[in-house]
Formats: C-alpha cells, sequence, structure tokens
C-alpha cells in the first residue's frame, strides 16, 4: 500500500491480494461458492482499493462517499502498453486488438511513483486459469508460468469464459504486469506496464538515478526464479510527460558471482533471440537464456534514500540444491542462496558501480541470514547446520523467518516484515506469529518492532506525509480459524490495515 497526499485530501491505495475461502463462503455449509453470484461477489473482492482517510483526534479514519474511494477489480477495464502491447499472444476471441485486458487480481507487493502514480504488482495470478478440456495440452511457456488444468478452487471460469484456457488459452499472458493507476484521478485509464516485464511480481521499486532515468528494481516470487531491473529511455523531469517513461526502456536480470560482484544482463533480442514482446511476455524464459542467477524466491526490494544501496528479502526455497526450477535452470549452492533447502531465508544488499543506479555492474553481501540459533549450533563443524543458525546478528531476541517486506523509512532504517511458518515447532520452535522487524544497515542490529495476530502475514508499509504515523498491513489473520482478529469473539477474522504512532505524537518515519 502507499499513502498520498492530493490538495487537502490524503488517500491510502490498498492491494487486495486474494480472499481465504474458508471466511469468504462461510455463510455457505459446503464452504465453497454455491452460485454464480457467490464468484461474482469473489471477483469484486480481489484487486484494489482506493480511499481517502483522514486524521481527527489523533485517530485515522475512512472518509465515507469521497470522489476518490473507488475498487479495481477482477473485471475492470485496463489498458496495455509498452513493447507487448497489440502482439498476437495478447489478443482475444473478446479483445482481437490485445490492447484492453479485463482485470488485476492476485495484486502483492507495490510501488510508488515520483509522480504520484501506484504501482499495483499482479503475482499468482496463473491459480485463476483452469480447463474444461482435460486432454489439453497446455504449453511450455505457460507451464513455466504455472498454468495448469486444474486452479485453486475459486472456479471463475464457471461465469467468465476468460479463465479456461481451453477456450481462451492467450488470456493468461494479458496478466502477470505491473498496473499504475493514478489514485488522485479516477478518470484517468488504468495501465498495464508490459516493459516491466510479466512474472510473479512481488514489488516495485522506484527510484531516479542520478542521470534523471528512471530505475524499477523487481523480484519474481517463485522458487528459482529471478531479481531484475528495468532503466528507463527517458529522463523524468518534474512537470514534463511521464507517460512513456515506463513504457521504454531497457529490462535486466541479475547474474550472481562468487567473489561478491555481479552484473545485470540485458534481455533484448541480440541476447535472447526473442522479439521485445515476446521477452516482455515470456521475461522468464528470456532470463533462462541469458543465464540468469536463480534465487530463492526474490520478494521486495528496498533501496536506502541515504546512500546508494539496495536490499532484496530472499524469503525461501525448499527446491535450494535439490531440483531445477519450472525452466529446468540448476539451483546451485552458492552465492546469494548458501543454503540447502533454505526454509528460512535471508536479505540480500548490493550495491551498485559508482554509486549508478544504471550501472550494470555491482557488489553484493548478505546483510542477514534469518535462522534459528536456539535450535541450530553456530558453531557446528557442518558448514549447511552452522548456516541455519543464522548470521551473528540473529538471536534468540529477534529470530525470524521468511522476510518479505521490506521498507526504507526517510532516515535509512530497514523495515522487515514477514510472511513464514508460525508453527513454533521444529526448525520454527521460538520464533512465533509473523512479525515487523527494522535494521540499522550501518551496524547490522536488527530488533523486532511488533508481532501480528495468529496465521496472518504482515504486510505493506507506508507513512502518513509527517512521518508521525506507520501504516502497515495485516493479512489473512486467522487463516486456519485461528485468530478472530480484528473484532475478537466469534466474529470472522479480517485483514485489516493498522496505523501507529507514537504516544508523544512525534515523527519516527
Amino acid at each position: 500500500m502507499s499513502f498520498f497526499t492530493h490538495e487537502n485530501h490524503t488517500l491510502l491505495a490498498v492491494n487486495n491480494e486474494y480472499t481465504n475461502k474458508k471466511w469468504f463462503y462461510s455463510n455457505r455449509e459446503s464452504g465453497k461458492p454455491e452460485t454464480d453470484d457467490d464468484i461474482a461477489r469473489n471477483m469484486a473482492a480481489h484487486g484494489i482499493s482506493i480511499f481517502e482517510v483522514k486524521q481527527t483526534d489523533d485517530h485515522w479514519q475512512i472518509v465515507k462517499d469521497s470522489p476518490f474511494n473507488r475498487r479495481i477489480t477482477a473485471t475492470t477495464e485496463i489498458e496495455i502498453t509498452g513493447p507487448a502491447a497489440g502482439h498476437d499472444l495478447l489478443k482475444t476471441s473478446a479483445d482481437q486488438a490485445g490492447l484492453t485486458a479485463l482485470g488485476t487480481w492476485n495484486n502483492c507487493g507495490n510501488g510508488k511513483t515520483p509522480w504520484g502514480t501506484y504501482l499495483s504488482c499482479e503475482e499468482n495470478f496463473n491459480g485463476y486459469f483452469t480447463s474444461s478440456n482435460d486432454t489439453l495440452e497446455i504449453s511450455a511457456p505457460l507451464k513455466r508460468y504455472g498454468i495448469s488444468k486444474k486452479g485453486r478452487g475459486y472456479n471463475w471460469e464457471r461465469i467468465d469464459d476468460r479463465f479456461d484456457i481451453s477456450k481462451e488459452p492467450n488470456e493468461p499472458n494479458r496478466h502477470g504486469y505491473i498496473v499504475e493507476v493514478d489514485p488522485k484521478d479516477p478518470s484517468k485509464p488504468i495501465k498495464k506496464r508490459t516493459a516491466l516485464g510479466r512474472f510473479k511480481h512481488e514489488n516495485a521499486e522506484v527510484v531516479i538515478a542520478k542521470n534523471g532515468k528512471v530505475v524499477v528494481y523487481m523480484g519474481d516470487d517463485e522458487r528459482g526464479e529471478f531479481l531484475y531491473k528495468f532503466v528507463s529511455d527517458g529522463i523524468y523531469e518534474e512537470g514534463k510527460s511521464t507517460s512513456q517513461l515506463l513504457s521504454k526502456g531497457t529490462l535486466y536480470v541479475a547474474k550472481f558471482y562468487d567473489d561478491l560482484k555481479g552484473s545485470w544482463l540485458p534481455l533484448n533480442p541480440e541476447t535472447t533471440g526473442m522479439s521485445l514482446a515476446e521477452i516482455c511476455i515470456h521475461t522468464r524464459l528470456a532470463a533462462s537464456k541469458v543465464g540468469a542467477t536463480t534465487m530463492d524466491r526474490p520478494e521486495w526490494v528496498a533501496a536506502n534514500p541515504t546512500k546508494v544501496e539496495c536490499y532484496c528479502a530472499l524469503t525461501n526455497n525448499k527446491n535450494r540444491g535439490i531440483k531445477p526450477n519450472k525452466g529446468g535452470d540448476d539451483t546451485p549452492i552458492d552465492g546469494p542462496n548458501p543454503r540447502k533447502k533454505n526454509v528460512y531465508g535471508q536479505i540480500l544488499k548490493w550495491i551498485p558501480e559508482k554509486e549508478d543506479h544504471t550501472s550494470t555492474n555491482f557488489s553484493w553481501v548478505l546483510f542477514a541470514l534469518a535462522g534459528n540459533p536456539t535450535v541450530h549450533d553456530a558453531n557446528a563443524d557442518d558448514k549447511q547446520e552452522k548456516l541455519k543458525a543464522g548470521s551473528p546478528n540473529i538471536n534468540a531476541g529477534n529470530m525470524f523467518n521468511s522476510p518479505d517486506g521490506l521498507a526504507f523509512d526517510s532516515k535509512g532504517m530497514l523495515w522487515i516484515q514477514t510472511d513464514g511458518k508460525y508453527s513454533n515447532k521444529g526448525d520454527f520452535e521460538g520464533m512465533g506469529n509473523n512479525q515487523m522487524l527494522v535494521g540499522n544497515t550501518k551496524t547490522g542490529e536488527i530488533r523486532r518492532f511488533l508481532v501480528g495476530p495468529k496465521e496472518c502475514e504482515v504486510t505493506g508499509i507506508c507513512w502518513s506525509e509527517d512521518k508521525a504515523t506507520l501504516f502497515v498491513g495485516i493479512q489473512h489473520p486467522g487463516e486456519k480459524g485461528g485468530s478472530h482478529f480484528p473484532d475478537g469473539g466469534n466474529l470472522v477474522p479480517r485483514s485489516a490495515v493498522i496505523a501507529v504512532r507514537k504516544k508523544d505524537g512525534k515523527a519516527f518515519g
């Protein structure tokens, strides 16, 4: 989510990633969609919410009936832009021009541009597609993106043929992008930015390089996939047109070396043998062709506002050193992914060469190896056992697993949110619920800030304009029935946005 100010209005844009069917259909005896209206309701619950908020007496509340309040759902009309717009792989029976998609869903992390727009990132879009033809042979590119003949039980195909790949085989190619929305102006078209690539987007970290070019860092959240960046052709100048800044540029993928160096490999027709449109649609295939480094599920990327350096949460990878990714690329135990069957995750740091975000070279180091020093021996002779204890800045008082959300505050402190195992057993004994921590990137010290309710993911983070309020997302609490946050009792648990302030009201972000 992101916070915006517009004239005398304050707005929040928040992703609505998916629904917990157990609770969403708790009014049905089966716990599943039973009517067409049930399915339509579910489609309307996905996407993005934009709403006005105001602060009164040290509390924040929604401004009801604000003209800025709106929902962007799985059926909202969205313009397709960039190199892939109009390509044959994006054409369907309903959109024979391949220029207009319907809907956005499974929106995970986000980004915010200097020109005041919201970037929402489509992640696990694949789970909504199915096939009514059991004998259908699924193409290799669709398999690479996790498309199968069985979805995840949403049943959207029952009311919309778009989600039946035997009827509309190109529909999946129209999703998995970054979506740009102007929260301040509902009349402006919403746009899918194909130039930023198609994969399971986690977030989009936008920075302006010292030469004025727009750089967007992005992770592909799947085991053994890649870390990317986009560099615009054009220059950002305040007050000038920004319409092409996310449509024209170069997409790169990261290659890491064991000597703590790395390179950004360009994805273009010369390096991949694919057309530019094909690269934007089948980005994973292009990255495999150039030999990029398979990563332990790259999640959020955060750029330090006080110096030129970036961090990425590599959340976990149970397949590391065991089997290849879906494209057949090896997942060796080396470089920034040093642990076999990685259940804890790590936080990666890299520094662009010459302090230039557009540079194609960088140096890297691991800022933190999440782990459990109370279960594993940090002094063990066995390297893997030692690594499971975590890096020296992990201890019994701050240990966590599966770092996910990352964000810097204005002072250069790194905020870390987790979406991992909360069993409190075995490898995860003593870790408790998912949490949010803050790291000092100068000293390496990490401290726990808050702990979420049971069975939730702590995700989404932004600050009010005066930095005195920190907004935090609490997603899918009680997903297994163990919590009724935020209202307690026997009420249905709900995702929520919480506002955190210091008692003295002073800024802390």
